[in-house]
């Protein structure tokens, strides 16, 4: 008879079980999704910044007028902030996120109809209502599937969805324009918008409803929390009371300052290449995907630096405010774009602008689910996007009008420069402590 070496050949029976004692990584594809959703989100955002420089001859816009034109998103996009928070704490991110994108990619799809000023600013206007839920819903449903060791990782993972899609709308969008002009760019991302809705309906659920979460998943995203999953349904709670605290003030001052400093990568950084740097179509197709990409890598650093920081010890106050602080302030770079002697130079000093302003606001959109009730994730951080897109809505038009006044863009960008400090020192400051605020009184 033959001798069975021990430990060679596992028996099935074992090797089932340790498969089922193993946490399935549908978290991921989650997460995945988002970041699929938010790079939509992004290309059709950015798209008229890139496509504005040529469709100018069409609309014969000035500079106050590209401005008006790139800001107005930002308006329906913050008032919208806190409906769609609402909204998602009470209908759940698989429904309200899918019908977001519809809404959104419907008005990307009609600006390529848009004949006027008035009927792009209107298509602007839209665009903004249906993105008004993207971060928001990404930030639930993280705070639904993830626990709170790996939630940095996944922020930066969707977070990176939204910086790959600002740098690829450069190529992309240029490339759809070298071939068969702007429009046929809005109608080809309303597409692709349509497509990823419908993905996300079949696929999502919360993770106990989820086929593909075992029950070692279910275990693992729930480690640590006193209150069990995260809740999706009515909240009990109400927005007001949520500015009762410190803290909550602290987020909207930081990531208002963020904001300013963000839009400006995503409106006027094609413009500045092409006014300020002689960049043609070819070396912006090119070129000014960079500034994007190098965010990408600033964006997974947050996320590995912010969870390998915690897994050090760190607490949650002194792991988020470093991160926050430190990436505001070497965003300040934007300044330095001004006294650049050459193209390079100034590429070199955007993409470390925009690297560590995603390396900040990977922080930004964990502090929702740090700080919030379970069932007011979705509300508080509707609240935050609300206040900081006010700055996002003024960023372009303040950034035009001082370009035409002044001629240039070094006035724009040294106050650029400015504001991501003030960033640092608000996250600094206010504040305090972050950690779980109390729930909030029924209304």
């Amino acid at each position: 008879m033959v001798e069975q070496q021990s430990g060679t050949q596992p028996s099935p029976v074992r090797g089932a079980r340790e498969t089922a004692s193993r946490p399935s990584r549908t978290r991921w594809a989650v997460a995945a999704f988002c970041f699929g959703g938010l790079a939509i989100n992004y290309v059709d955002r950015a798209a008229v910044s890139v496509a504005l420089p040529f469709m100018t001859d069409d609309f014969h816009l000035t500079k106050t007028e590209q401005g008006l034109i790139l800001s107005a998103f930002s308006w329906t996009y913050a008032v919208m902030q806190l409906p769609a928070g609402w909204l998602i704490d009470k209908f759940g991110t698989r429904l309200v996120y899918g019908a977001c994108v519809l809404w959104w990619s419907f008005f990307t799809g009609l600006t390529a109809l848009a004949s006027s000023f008035a009927a792009l600013l209107g298509m602007r206007l839209g665009l903004g209502i249906g993105e008004s839920g993207a971060y928001p819903s990404s930030a639930k449903a993280v705070s639904a599937w993830f626990p709170a060791s790996e939630r940095a990782r996944a922020t930066a993972f969707y977070d990176s969805g939204a910086r790959i899609g600002s740098a690829l709308s450069v190529p992309i969008i240029t490339a759809i324009i070298g071939a068969f002009g702007w429009r046929a760019a809005f109608v080809t991302m309303a597409l692709l918008g349509v497509v990823w809705a419908i993905g996300w309906w079949a696929y999502y659920r919360s993770p106990e409803r989820h086929p593909g979460a075992n029950a070692a998943e279910l275990a693992h995203i729930n480690q640590g929390r006193d209150t069990g999953p995260v809740p999706e349904g009515p909240s009990g709670g109400r927005i007001r009371d949520l500015f009762r605290h410190r803290v909550v003030w602290g987020m909207i001052a930081g990531f208002s300052c963020l904001n300013f400093v963000v839009t400006f990568f995503l409106t006027w950084l094609p413009s500045y290449l092409v006014d300020e740097r002689d960049f043609d179509l070819l070396k912006l197709g090119f070129f000014g995907m960079v500034p994007g990409l190098m965010a990408v890598a600033g964006s997974w650093a947050g996320g590995l630096v912010g969870d390998s920081l915690l897994a050090r010890g760190w607490s949650l106050t002194r792991t988020r405010k470093t991160c926050l602080v430190s990436g505001m302030l070497l965003s300040s770079a934007v300044a330095g774009a001004v006294l650049a002697s050459s193209a390079v130079l100034a590429l070199v000093l955007l993409s470390v602008s925009y690297a560590a302003i995603a390396f900040a606001m990977v922080s930004v959109w964990c502090l929702p689910a740090d700080v919030a009730p379970a069932d007011q994730v979705g509300s508080l951080g509707g609240t935050q996007n609300f206040a900081a897109n006010i700055a996002s809505a003024l960023s372009p038009i303040v950034i035009g009008a001082l370009a035409e006044a002044t001629g240039s863009f070094v006035v724009p960008l040294l106050l650029t420069g400015v504001i991501a400090i003030l960033g640092a020192v608000s996250f600094g400051l206010l504040i305090r402590r972050v950690e779980p605020i109390a729930p909030s009184p029924s209304a």
